[in-house]
């Protein structure tokens, strides 16, 4: 008799192979350098410098060089911030403190060699306290209006010139140190932060406020630039994405009219075009409309279309040295100067070359060289702050089996 199979019989159940783990997701790929913001980067420093050498007026305006420079910063701030905001802040200082040191160190020690000391504005303790900008610039570090020229080599204001791409740096210090505020205010009210700056502007060169003093220089700056600063932050946050495209491209322009005009209603010297960097509110609406066009069409290159890609050594190097190119290119052209006077005793171009001496061109020749010099003596400290291996002369290596474009 064979027994019947109840409810109670046992199943026997066959083992099976334990599942093979999910395969992890690859990660994802980082994001390189954009080579669109080199190059912006690149054309800025090339414009600072001509027109620092040519003083032409018209320069500002077809490529406002700080606006541009505090937008590309602000972006690069708003990367970083996505770690804690004060080892950012904290490695930001350190990119940019030793290079102005080691400007300073030199520029002090030649001021006080050609006769500049705690006496010279009347103010002596006033004088030790102001050096202290020289370590940190959150006001204008000191110099020395008027010096004997080393024996009437230079021009007694030679400091004066020297230092004049510091305001640069002392308002660069000021935006990344409330760069975590300012991207808070982004992230919480956008459009309301990014045109407080401008606003700003308007309001305290409207005629009045006293505009002298360490304190309002500093300000001026910040509200002139501010904007840009948070446009570059808005475009790393991708803000300018989120609003229509035909919005950028038909606010941006007005923005500039109104700035231009403004500039064209200021009263005229006949002995001197207007420039828009004496007026800070044209400056401000020029900059911005022009900065929010940039990065509208910002096309975001990670390899370089093929014409541009012969000219990938020398943007390379000047983002490499940007610091060292912007502080020390005004000591280049000041240093021309008598270089070129030493021609004058040469009978050939007494005789044959007086047209070449007195070319604005000339001064220029002999600064790139002179500011290349400077950059293989100096630029090495930019390694050292961001901690990187030394290199004299960072050109980027070509590859490996990679053909010259053509």
């Amino acid at each position: 008799m064979v027994p019947s199979l109840g409810q109670d019989t046992v199943q026997l159940r066959i083992p099976q192979p334990p599942a093979p783990p999910a395969p992890e997701a690859p990660p994802k790929p980082r994001k390189g350098r954009d080579r669109y913001l080199d190059l912006l980067r690149a054309l800025a420093l090339a414009r600072v410098i001509l027109y620092h050498n040519f003083g032409w007026f018209w320069l500002p305006l077809v490529f406002p060089s700080m606006g541009v420079m505090f937008a590309l910063a602000g972006s690069l701030m708003a990367r970083s911030l996505s770690r804690p905001a004060l080892g950012v802040i904290r490695g930001r200082l350190r990119r940019l403190l030793p290079p102005m040191w080691l400007f300073g160190a030199i520029v002090l020690t030649g001021m006080i060699i050609d006769g500049w000391g705690p006496n010279s504005d009347g103010h002596p303790g006033w004088w030790w306290f102001k050096l202290l900008f020289w370590i940190l610039p959150l006001s204008t570090p000191p110099y020395g209006d008027s010096l004997h020229g080393f024996n009437h080599t230079l021009e007694p204001i030679w400091a004066q010139q020297l230092v004049v791409p510091l305001w640069y740096l002392r308002a660069y210090l000021w935006y990344v140190l409330l760069s975590p505020l300012m991207l808070r205010g982004l992230r919480r009210l956008p459009w309301l932060t990014v045109f407080v700056p401008l606003l700003l502007s308007l309001i305290l060169n409207a005629g009045f406020f006293d505009h002298d003093g360490r304190i309002w220089e500093t300000v001026t700056d910040f509200t002139t630039f501010g904007s840009c600063w948070l446009l570059g932050m808005a475009h790393q946050e991708g803000l300018l994405k989120k609003i229509p495209q035909y919005l950028v491209p038909s606010l941006a322009p007005l923005i500039m009219v109104a700035g231009l005009w403004y500039l064209l209603t200021r009263p005229v010297d006949p002995s001197n075009p207007t420039d828009i960097e004496s007026w800070p509110i044209a400056q401000a609406l020029w900059s911005f409309g022009y900065v929010a066009m940039l990065l509208h069409l910002s096309p975001s290159w990670e390899q370089w279309p093929a014409p541009l890609e012969r000219w990938n050594g020398l943007i390379s190097l000047l983002n490499s040295r940007a610091v060292s190119v912007y502080l020390w290119h005004q000591s280049a052209l000041v240093l021309s100067i008598p270089l070129i006077d030493q021609l004058w005793s040469n009978g050939f171009f007494y005789d044959h070359a007086q047209w070449l001496l007195t070319s604005q061109w000339l001064p220029l020749m002999v600064a790139i060289p002179l500011i290349g010099l400077l950059v293989l003596t100096f630029g090495w400290v930019e390694d050292l702050a961001a901690k990187r291996r030394l290199r004299l002369f960072p050109w980027p290596r070509r590859q490996r089996g990679k053909r010259r474009a053509a």
